[in-house]
């Protein structure tokens, strides 16, 4: 059992956890963090299952070395590939992201819901499973985006800088009535204006954007109070680790932790 006092892990395949850690420092700000993100082998949406799951566990057993108390999944693909394994295997507390369809399904309306995501994410199981306990399930439509998180890991962070990506995967739907689009990949919280950009060439209808990282952080706080494990002492403080060159990762990480 570890100490209150002890920090949260917090792991991605790359940077894109970076945007729920932003939210766990506004929402818990008594904890201390340790992130870990595994930028030699991003992106994992690419990867076929078993690697997903391999690299997944070696990341999260480093942060328990490393003493953490709990472990945050921060990864969209990482979740839907193998969190019941995660969960089997380690003996601390796991929290883990979930595409936010539930609540852009209940966002009114006839139009469509845009689950924006990396490819492995889309065709998981779990994934599938979730989307089929909508009210209903045919009003989602599942896109696959390789090469977004390519780019925002590489440091592009301007709203134009997706244009030709997101022509090619929005043209198929030019015109659809959409009410809302599920920004299935922690990555993409941090390029809004891009989909909005996008959104505006190629969709009519409200088009908001949903992501699960506020929801993440406040079931992270129901866990560790369930097993006593608030830190009444902690400082926001951040530990950051990656299985890449850190003099590279590290300035791209600390200017995504401190976007608006």
């Amino acid at each position: 059992m570890y100490e209150p006092t002890a920090p949260i892990g917090v792991f991605d395949s790359g940077l894109g956890g970076a945007s729920v850690l932003r939210e766990a420092l506004r929402l818990l700000p008594d904890e201390n963090y340790i992130y870990y993100g595994d930028n030699a082998n991003a992106p994992y949406g690419d990867r076929p299952e078993n690697e997903i799951t391999e690299l997944t566990l070696h990341c999260v057993h480093e942060l328990l070395e490393m003493g953490c108390k709990a472990i945050l999944v921060a990864c969209n693909t990482a979740t839907a590939n193998c969190i019941d394994i995660i969960r089997t295997d380690l003996n601390v507390p796991v929290v883990s992201v979930e595409p936010a369809i539930r609540p852009a399904c209940q966002q009114p309306g006839k139009g469509k819901v845009l689950m924006m995501a990396t490819l492995a994410t889309t065709r998981l199981e779990r994934y599938l499973a979730l989307q089929q306990r909508m009210p209903e399930p045919d009003r989602v439509v599942n896109i696959p985006c390789p090469g977004i998180v390519e780019r925002i890991e590489a440091g592009r962070l301007g709203d134009a800088d997706f244009d030709d990506l997101f022509d090619a995967f929005l043209a198929p739907y030019d015109g659809l009535e959409v009410d809302g689009i599920v920004l299935g990949c922690t990555h993409y919280v941090f390029i809004p204006g891009a989909f909005q950009r996008a959104a505006a060439r190629h969709l009519t209808g409200p088009c908001l954007l949903f992501d699960g990282n506020e929801g993440t952080i406040h079931q992270l706080a129901r866990v560790l109070e369930e097993h006593g494990m608030r830190n009444p002492h902690g400082s926001a403080a951040v530990e950051f680790h990656t299985s890449g060159d850190p003099a590279h990762y590290r300035p791209l990480f600390e200017n995504l932790l401190s976007r608006p």
